[in-house]
């Protein structure tokens, strides 16, 4: 059995411990609240620009199937997989899960005769990539705890310039949708090219937009705005999922240091327990060695 003194020292590391996980979770809940603000902030703008971009592709009709980010290749040989990871870790699985995915995506390209061009966000992602043995054709760091538009900006250049160039003809984004603090979820979405539908609504929006439509004067033309519109669909679908993967990231790691609190305290329990035994024999013993003692004197 251990000593008091070593079972002492245990306990003040779990408390020590502990202190920090608890920390640790409070930072996260106070950004978890932040992020969820912006991702509610985000909402009507995007809102607003998917209205707009449909509008503007209704009206330029039979020219939107000239767009570059609307062309679907006939053979796709070369896809490109952007996982969105965070730049630490100590949140569970949130960023194990996002590999694991990509990775099995890109197992699944392989087995149909199709080539994986990796871009990666997050230093989780990159080193573990990199470990792989993957080449990187980009690879974004350093913004995951708050990320601007304009790091969603820099990804969606890369990306369309890749698809644009025809270096990829088909750009897939994994990356964690937040439901919960308790709840993220493993999302899979195809960035380009843009799907038609996507831009110019499902069957339900046309159907509602049936009705009077309001006459819009275009300067420039439909299809040239459409030109401009198209890329900010991209930046604010990307920007999108940086948000959520922010809010999933902390999200995770407030459960996580929160289990792990509990963890600590459970230990700090069992070892309270074990001195309390410890020291109980110690004082058996020495009562013993007393009466033996004293015996022995008689």
């Amino acid at each position: 059995m251990a000593s008091q003194r070593e079972v002492k020292n245990r306990i003040a590391s779990f408390k020590n411990i502990q202190k920090i996980t608890r920390a640790m979770e409070a930072v996260s809940a106070a950004r978890l609240r932040r992020a969820e603000q912006r991702i509610a902030a985000l909402r009507p703008y995007a809102d607003a620009l998917r209205r707009m971009t449909r509008q503007a592709a209704r009206d330029a009709g039979a020219e939107v199937s000239r767009l570059p980010l609307l062309a679907v290749r006939e053979e796709e040989r070369n896809v490109g997989i952007l996982i969105v990871t965070a730049d630490r870790g100590l949140a569970g699985a949130f960023n194990s899960q996002i590999i694991r995915a990509g990775l099995r995506l890109g197992g699944e390209l392989e087995g149909a005769g199709q080539s994986a061009v990796w871009f990666a966000s997050g230093r989780r992602g990159v080193s573990s990539l990199s470990f792989r043995g993957k080449t990187l054709q980009g690879s974004y760091t350093g913004f995951t705890d708050r990320p601007s538009y304009a790091d969603a900006r820099g990804i969606s250049d890369d990306l369309v310039a890749a698809f644009v160039d025809g270096t990829v003809d088909r750009v897939e984004v994994i990356y964690n949708g937040y439901i919960s603090p308790l709840t993220q979820r493993v999302t899979h979405e195809t960035l380009l090219p843009i799907a038609e539908a996507t831009v110019l609504g499902g069957e339900e929006e046309e159907q509602a937009g049936q009705g009077p439509r309001p006459l819009v004067d275009y300067e420039p033309e439909a299809e040239d705005l459409l030109k401009v519109l198209l890329p900010d669909y991209v930046e604010i679908s990307l920007y999108r999922a940086l948000l959520e993967s922010t809010a999933s990231e902390h999200g995770a790691r407030m459960t996580a240091m929160r289990s792990a609190s509990e963890n600590a305290g459970e230990l700090i329990e069992d070892l309270a327990l074990e001195m309390n035994r410890a020291r109980q024999a110690e004082i058996t013993q020495e009562i013993m060695e007393v009466v033996a003692g004293a015996e022995s004197l008689v």
